[in-house]
């Protein structure tokens, strides 16, 4: 059977489907039947749509499938979109100065338990970026930098921006408590004092990655990084504390 066609090859006027035949009893239905946007689609664009139906969104599954970059399958989207009458114009402004990045050439290590590696990985399968939730309810986006090391968000300004190393310095710290650790206070307390001792998520972070020195002032994201590490099924993220989740403990052995 012929693949449909909808656009006059004489013409290129757009076509209508005039009469609809049922093979089983011969019955002809005639009227002005109007094709569809679906049905508009060249080849190439239905060959991404069904890659991306079948990834169920993955670019990063579609680009390694079609063997294109990220940036190609990104324009490939935005593409069929348009042709679909899906394109949100507003969707795109507020994404337009974002960085794509090609993440085609990004290795993780195989079966890693690191943190650093599982939040990298789930970061690269969501096509580098994703939302999270704090325990409050809040959202925030957050979307993997150009270097591989790094990540950044659209409500937490830092720079340079965080790097997944962070993660593994927490779940280092809940390992060492028997999977548990007070998240602290860097609000109210320097370091050293109170709730921000190194036996604390963000006492720990101070130390041992930004380097601060007792009495210091630090900064204190640990409710963004919580977030983070419920979202990759890491940690649990509890008023007041972070414990490690049972899968995450299964893979550790903890």
């Amino acid at each position: 059977m012929a693949k449909m066609i909808s656009h006059c090859p004489v013409c290129s006027t757009k076509l209508n489907i005039s009469t609809l035949t049922c093979k089983g009893c011969g019955m002809e239905l005639k009227n002005d039947f109007e094709l569809n946007s679906f049905d508009s689609l060249d080849p190439e664009q239905y060959t991404f749509l069904i890659t991306f139906l079948k990834h169920r969104g993955n670019l990063n599954a579609v680009q390694k499938e079609l063997n294109v970059s990220y940036p190609t399958a990104k324009k490939q989207l935005d593409n069929l979109l348009v042709s679909l009458n899906l394109f949100d114009d507003t969707a795109a402004d507020s994404t337009e100065n974002q960085e794509i990045i090609d993440m085609s050439t990004w290795t993780i290590p195989e079966n890693s338990n690191k943190a650093s590696d599982i939040i990298k990985q789930k970061l690269m399968e969501n096509g580098g970026k994703a939302t999270v939730y704090t325990v409050n309810g809040g959202s925030h986006e957050i979307r993997a930098a150009s270097d591989g090391l790094s990540f950044i968000s659209n409500k937490v300004n830092i720079n340079p921006p965080w790097q997944y190393k962070v993660f593994d310095i927490i779940v280092d710290l809940l390992v060492s408590q028997g999977g548990t650790a007070e998240k602290g206070n860097g609000r109210g307390y320097k370091l050293g004092e109170g709730k921000c001792t190194e036996k604390t998520v963000v006492g720990a972070i101070g130390y041992h990655y930004s380097g601060k020195s007792l009495g210091d002032s630090v900064h204190d994201p640990v409710f963004f990084l919580a977030a983070i590490l419920e979202w990759a099924d890491i940690a649990y993220n509890g008023r007041g504390k972070l414990t490690l989740t049972d899968s995450y403990r299964k893979k550790i052995n903890l």
